[in-house]
């Protein structure tokens, strides 16, 4: 292999795994925005005018929980293709709950200590901005009497 087609390699690897990066960042902002929202309008085109009904809210309920569980998924298909496209290997194993030791958590695996990656960042960074932004508008924007001038 020469240098320029190692050169090519390289970027093309990084260019897929800053893609996966931002896919990643994606979906998981849409598990906390976009399915709300997409359950939102739904229900209110099935509730029309008039107070809400029983089946505008299941209606809701049960679409959150769906492309919920699609993000969820697409998200976690994700995250293995991008350990496999970094080379990554799982540094803890997963054990079902039924078969987890009764005495606590289980040491790690040979190696040494568990690492993050950048799945669980992603993770963490989207629940800390939704955190932000909720607090955000609850205490300024919201008319809440907790937060602002405007509920005094």
């Amino acid at each position: 292999m020469s240098a320029q087609e190692a050169t090519s390699a390289g970027w093309s690897l990084r260019l897929k795994r800053v893609g996966l990066a931002i896919l990643m960042a994606v979906v998981a902002l849409n598990v906390w925005t976009g399915s709300p929202l997409l359950a939102l309008w739904v229900g209110s085109r099935v509730q029309g005018s008039g107070p809400p009904s029983m089946s505008a809210i299941a209606v809701v309920a049960l679409i959150i929980a769906g492309v919920s569980g699609v993000l969820v998924a697409v998200l976690s298909r994700l995250s293995r293709t991008y350990d496999r496209v970094t080379g990554r290997r799982p540094t803890v194993s997963r054990h079902t709950p039924w078969l987890r030791s009764m005495r606590g958590e289980r040491p790690h695996e040979e190696g040494g200590q568990a690492q993050l990656s950048l799945f669980d960042g992603i993770l963490v960074g989207m629940v800390m901005i939704a955190v932000a932004v909720f607090e955000i508008w609850f205490f300024f924007y919201s008319g809440s009497s907790i937060g602002g001038p405007s509920g005094r």
